[in-house]
């Protein structure tokens, strides 16, 4: 098997993130525990996903790390036979960035929900993406609190009914890709938790980008959110609904490809009949294109109402990272810039104290 080239530069010397001596499966990624989540709950698909796709990065097992905050997704790292720490609520990134600044040779992931990732966690999540840590976040949404029972959360529509808000929320949810988008993120995809392939598909091109990827999962509750996606995953209403981005084609969806996407003029974008706006009028996809704003306009088609869902690769560029760079101060420091203890504690900044 061919390792995936996830992009470790020869940084300080920094080496490569370990490879596999032999090729991996599946079985291998999966742990001695007992996967404990609701029936029916999206997160089984996802892990059988994520085991699934492991395996094809090539990369040894102990060098790869997942890390989670609080939430019934944050149970992952027992249920993955890498190495894994379930941190605590909403700092799952800042723990990550630890790990991947001191420790090149590991792929670092974080699994995180909605609440976890969105509401404590908020100000730890958008300050690694501006950052550019060489982190991969899975920010599972499913519009709800799920592990402590369903109360409204940062992504719940507005009117939302919970145990928290019997007269329906009041709230503006976050549309966590223009969210991501707005902190600077390098990489933000989206995918559905029941679309293997287009998970997997995002997944891949998020392990072999260098810095902060972030991939929103719609993923169903069963019990306090059941049927959230539902109209995203029937065949006849998903064909008029989901738009695929596909890098370098026209954006078009519909059982006929007859809907496509057209710029507005004034910096946004709209939904249209091809045969009234013209092929040649389609917006045609670039996820490399350095200017946020283009991507932001198609994370705001449809925005939370699901009318319309643009899912795949939103914006993949490159930048430095945060934990190159460091590395790099440090190294400099040690090497260029013989350190004194002695001239650091007798310098300029001093102070006398006088009893």
């Amino acid at each position: 098997m061919t390792a995936i080239d996830i992009g470790l530069p020869a940084v300080g010397g920094l080496d490569l993130v370990p490879t596999a001596d032999e090729p991996q499966k599946a079985k291998e990624y999966k742990s001695d525990q007992e996967v404990r989540w609701c029936p029916g709950c999206g997160d089984y698909v996802v892990l059988n996903t994520v085991q699934s796709f492991l395996p094809t990065l090539g990369l040894k097992r102990e060098n790869i790390v997942f890390i989670s905050g609080i939430g019934c997704s944050s149970r992952f790292p027992y249920y993955l036979n890498t190495y894994g720490m379930h941190s605590i609520h909403g700092r799952a990134p800042a723990i990550a960035t630890g790990l991947a600044t001191t420790r090149p040779d590991l792929s670092v992931w974080v699994v995180t929900g909605d609440g976890d990732a969105l509401s404590i966690g908020g100000n730890h999540l958008i300050h690694a993406l501006r950052r550019n840590v060489n982190l991969k976040i899975l920010l599972f949404n499913n519009r709800i609190y799920g592990l402590t029972k369903g109360q409204y959360s940062p992504t719940s529509e507005p009117g939302k009914v919970t145990k928290s808000t019997p007269m329906g929320s009041v709230d503006t949810p976050f549309n966590p890709i223009s969210l991501a988008l707005g902190a600077e993120a390098s990489f933000v995809g989206r995918a559905l938790d029941s679309d293997k392939a287009g998970l997997t598909e995002v997944l891949t091109a998020a392990a072999q980008h260098r810095g902060s990827a972030v991939v929103e999962i719609y993923q169903n509750c069963p019990i306090f959110n059941d049927g959230a996606f539902d109209v995203l995953k029937d065949k006849d209403e998903a064909a008029t609904r989901l738009i695929p981005l596909k890098a370098g084609q026209p954006i078009r969806f519909g059982p006929e490809q007859e809907f496509g996407v057209t710029s507005t003029g004034w910096g946004g974008f709209e939904v249209g009949k091809v045969a009234e706006i013209g092929e040649e009028n389609l917006v045609v996809h670039d996820p490399t294109i350095e200017d946020t704003a283009y991507a932001f306009a198609l994370s705001r088609i449809g925005d939370q109402h699901l009318n319309h869902t643009p899912t795949g690769i939103f914006r993949q560029v490159q930048r430095p990272t945060y934990d190159d760079q460091a590395r790099a101060q440090v190294e400099d420091a040690r090497t260029q810039h013989k350190p004194d203890l002695q001239s650091l504690l007798t310098g300029k900044d001093t102070w006398t104290v006088i009893a």
